[in-house]
């Protein structure tokens, strides 16, 4: 939810800068500014974090000793590693 408002923020903002560039001029462009940093930033985060998946990855991947307790969900994750590419996968379990 948070990332949702975060994401219209950053919208308006993005918005509300290039409107006010256009009418005002360039001091408006600050707020424009933001607004596609804090786009950026937060959609870049969905891409950069990977996503927990609910089974265990096929041939080839191993088991890391490594498990955490996911915040989101409260449930143990395992790391599974494919070893010659050094590709991670999180998987719940």
């Amino acid at each position: 939810m948070l990332r949702k408002a975060v994401i219209v923020f950053g919208a308006i903002l993005l918005a509300a800068g290039i409107a006010g560039t256009i009418w005002v001029g360039p001091p408006a462009l600050i707020y424009a500014v933001m607004g596609a940093l804090l786009l950026a930033g937060t959609l870049y985060e969905r891409i950069r974090y990977k996503a927990i998946e609910p089974a265990a990855p096929g041939p080839g991947w191993e088991a890391t000793s490594e498990r955490f307790i996911d915040n989101e969900t409260g449930k143990l994750v395992t790391v599974y590693i494919l070893p010659r590419t050094g590709e991670r996968k999180y998987v719940s379990g």
